[in-house]
């Protein structure tokens, strides 16, 4: 991974990152910025160009990238044999749906329609 000045950091630890400047070839000190304390405070700090605070070896100021959160409700029809069918936004969409498939004999009824929350990092789970 290379330090990307346009993405958003956070540390291994949790703490909030500002990242200042990203000067590719200078080993350790590659990509400058700031850690925010717990107390509120920001103090300047320095990671090589893959975002690591040592040399080889996890430490809670490495930099980790903060990826964009999903939250999103929908409703998933459940079919028999535990297949799950295609999700819908609201639950009225997701009954309309099923309504046009209740006269084609290929297709399975459901057996239920559960309302699942997402909420997860862009990328999770892939």
């Amino acid at each position: 991974m290379t330090i990307d000045i346009k993405k958003k950091y956070r540390t291994r630890n949790g703490r909030e990152v500002r990242i200042y400047a990203t000067d590719k070839g200078f080993g350790v000190a590659s990509v400058h910025g700031a850690i925010k304390t717990k107390e509120g405070i920001w103090y300047v700090y320095s990671w090589s160009e893959d975002g690591l605070s040592g040399y080889g070896y996890e430490r809670d100021e490495d930099l980790i990238e903060v990826k964009p959160r999903i939250k999103q409700r929908v409703w998933i029809n459940v079919y028999p044999d535990q297949c799950l069918g295609a999700y819908h936004e609201k639950r009225q969409a997701d009954d309309q749906a099923m309504k046009r498939q209740a006269d084609d004999q290929a297709m399975p009824h459901r057996i239920g329609c559960v309302q699942v929350e997402i909420d997860c990092e862009e990328g999770e789970g892939l």
